[in-house]
């Protein structure tokens, strides 16, 4: 590590001139001032052209005099640092961390309060934070509002979903800067809780494109014992402020000194690859605080799970959704329970036949009856089962298969009974040999009045993979705040949803073609998620008839997304009866590995397409993911990230000559050629479609 320190004390006078901090490429400029007012301003140039307009800084706080002017300079660091760092799981074997430093200490003349800003420029882009220092003794003070601008330049393409609360399950708005708001909206759209408090707030990361080609990005990254930032739009001077997420009385976070916010965060690139390339958010957030991570893994799933959300069984056993016998002798079973002993060693043999490393189990636990809707307290306990299943039974038939199995804890947003419950739920795991759970949040919280985007639920959700890893337990939450890079610091916490998942496709108006060509520059900038894909049966009404509701894809790009969607956990998420007629595509899910030790983004563009290819961790093969929005493709890719003088059997699936999305999306082909880092590939992506590759070494 390459450090420089550089002190000046400015202890009698006011620095009103702009200093300036630049990425180690130069590329990127940030300057800093104060107003005459004593404000704290900021700007940023990419190549000497604007991003952010001059934009002010500060801390509103309840009750004191608020942190936004009247100050002085009274000194700056320097630094520098060059370091690489080796994730435990991920898109790269190491990842480097190079950015310029300065800190800005800062005095509030009226009362004599200190703040530190610090800036970190990155080649591909900026972080700042505030920081309250300690001073002669502990201070503790409530945040009203942060008072964050992001004044941009123009008009820009964006992409954003509401600033709700409670949920980030939204299909994303492709409009002008000028032309976001949440009341024109189309909100039957199958969330069920929905908390929009205004029109003109929209949630990070917000991605933007510029009219001279200038891609943006502004989000946050270790957002840890403070709320989540959305931003409220200026839809004529196209300008950005934060706005905090509130608690149940109307504060947003209780802090002492010495703390600090999170690092907010703006990417800037002319190239799309580098944004959706970043490791700017986990590069901010801490090393791991796990000792010893020999214990996380990464995992290829199945599970009783989409059957469910198809119509083919139930959750819960009487099927009656009527609690009125619930855990009693008295409860009928309907016959449509999925999470049986039986069908469980069904998936389990699913599994252990086609290399599979777990099998989730959800609806096994008593609770399931009046689980939702009903903001009740005491809802599940995490360990008792219904009467069909033998967890005893299942663990050792699975055990015998060689397949772990994978917890299930649905809240149903009973946060607080869940907390009551959790270390008596991960000791049943710990029985059982359980190694990963996965939480689920639907519904509207308890403690009542919070919000899932809170302080009290980040601390509650960071609070789970803490005491997870004590238990050497992995963590896959769905319904929780979206990941700003948490699992840097705490690895056990290998996944989440916090966006809109696959299965919206079955009972909704589902998700657009472009989805999944968004998601890269948006939800996984913070971390994995557990997207759930491989549905080959995209159709739902061979399940009923009277369905319309469909998966907006071809089979194809269904195996491309495990690819272009990193996560260290994967689900293959369809029946397994759907999997053995279409076996030869299959071969595909089975293949694709789980960690990666390199990535390369090929081609990128948000809301239109995205190529990348993977070196696999263990071995020297290779795999490729190509993916489309509505609009059919054709691409070139060069094939010279092979290595020099090999051969690979390129096995490629891909979309059919007469595949749509809409009304043919299961044609496909699998062809196979022995190419080299010579070789040219030119791929057809139908509509809505995708492709993907594996390279595997022959020599």
């Amino acid at each position: 590590m390459k450090k420089i320190i550089v002190l000046m004390l400015c202890c009698s006078f006011q620095i009103m001139l702009a200093q300036q901090i630049h990425s180690p490429s130069k590329d990127i400029t940030v300057n800093f001032s104060l107003t005459s007012q004593g404000e704290p301003t900021y700007k940023v140039l990419y190549k000497n052209k604007d991003v952010i307009k001059l934009s002010k800084l500060g801390v509103s706080l309840k009750g004191k005099t608020s942190l936004i002017d009247d100050f002085m300079m009274v000194g700056t660091e320097e630094n520098t640092v060059n370091e690489t760092w080796q994730p435990v799981l991920g898109e790269q074997f190491s990842i480097r961390n190079l950015y310029n430093e300065k800190r800005f200490h800062l005095n509030q003349k009226g009362t004599n309060k200190k703040l530190d800003i610090v800036f970190k420029v990155y080649d591909e882009g900026v972080a700042f934070r505030y920081e309250f220092t300690l001073e002669n003794t502990v201070e503790y003070f409530i945040i009203s509002d942060e008072n964050t601008e992001f004044n941009l330049t123009g008009n820009h393409k964006t992409f954003w979903i509401p600033g709700d609360y409670d949920s980030q399950e939204y299909v994303y708005n492709e409009t002008k800067l000028s032309e976001i708001d949440n009341s024109k909206l189309d909100l039957g759209n199958g969330i069920s809780l929905k908390s929009i408090q205004s029109d003109y707030r929209v949630q990070s990361p917000l991605m933007m494109k510029s009219s001279d080609g200038l891609y943006i990005n502004i989000f946050e990254a270790a957002v840890v014992n403070y709320p989540v930032m959305h931003l409220d739009v200026d839809t004529k001077m196209f300008a950005l402020s934060s706005s905090l997420v509130p608690n149940a009385i109307g504060d947003k976070a209780y802090l002492r000194t010495p703390s600090h916010t999170p690092w907010r965060t703006i990417m800037v690139s002319d190239d799309a690859r580098k944004i959706v390339a970043s490791k700017m958010i986990l590069n901010l957030n801490e090393p791991s605080e796990i000792k010893d991570t020999s214990w996380i893994k990464p995992m290829k799933y199945i599970g009783i799970w989409w059957e469910m959300h198809v119509g083919k069984s139930t959750w819960d056993y009487a099927g009656s959704q009527n609690a009125q016998n619930a855990g009693t002798s008295r409860m009928i079973p309907s016959g449509k329970h999925g999470a049986t002993t039986e069908n469980t060693k069904h998936y389990i043999d699913f599994a252990a036949k086609h290399g599979f490393d777990g099998v989730l189990v959800e609806g096994w636990n008593v609770g399931w009856e009046d689980w939702f809707g009903k903001w009740k307290e005491d809802v599940f306990d995490f360990a008792t089962p219904y009467p069909d299943f033998d967890i005893e039974e299942v663990r050792n038939y699975a055990k015998s298969k060689g397949v772990k199995m994978i917890m299930h804890h649905e809240t149903s947003g009973s946060v607080a009974n869940y907390e009551r419950h959790l270390d008596r739920a991960f000791e049943l795991m710990q029985k059982y040999n359980y190694p990963a759970v996965k939480s689920g949040y639907v519904g509207k919280i308890i403690p009542r009045g919070e919000f899932h985007d809170g302080q009290t639920m980040v601390n509650h959700f960071n609070f789970v993979a803490q005491r997870a890893a004590d238990y050497q337990i992995m963590v896959n939450s769905h319904e929780s705040v979206r990941p700003t890079g948490y699992s840097r610091t705490y690895p056990n916490y290998i996944a989440a949803e916090a966006a809109r998942g696959n299965e919206f496709n079955a009972w909704s108006n589902g998700n657009p073609p472009e989805h999944e060509t968004i998601l890269p520059f948006t939800r996984l900038l913070g971390g994995p998620m557990d997207y759930t894909p491989g549905i080959f049966e995209t159709k739902m009404n061979i399940y009923d008839s009277n369905k319309k509701e469909l998966v907006h894809t071809t089979l194809a790009k269904q195996l491309a997304l495990y690819v272009t969607l990193y996560s260290p956990l994967q689900m293959a998420a369809d029946l397994p009866e759907n999997y053995e007629k279409y076996l030869d595509a299959f071969q595909f899910i089975k293949d694709v590995p789980l960690d990666w030790q390199e990535s390369i983004y090929l081609e990128a563009e948000p809301g239109d397409y995205l190529t990348v290819v993977r070196k696999d961790k263990n071995s020297e093969n290779w795999f490729l993911g190509t993916i489309t929005d509505e609009n059919a493709r054709s691409t070139e890719i060069k094939l010279d990230f092979l290595a020099k003088g090999k051969k690979y059997k390129a096995t490629i699936y891909q979309d059919g000559k007469d595949a749509d999305w809409e009304n043919n999306p299961k044609s496909y082909k699998i062809t196979t050629k022995t190419v080299s880092r010579k070789s040219t590939l030119n791929l057809n992506l139908a509509k809505g479609g995708g492709t993907a590759i594996s390279f595997q070494l022959m020599n």
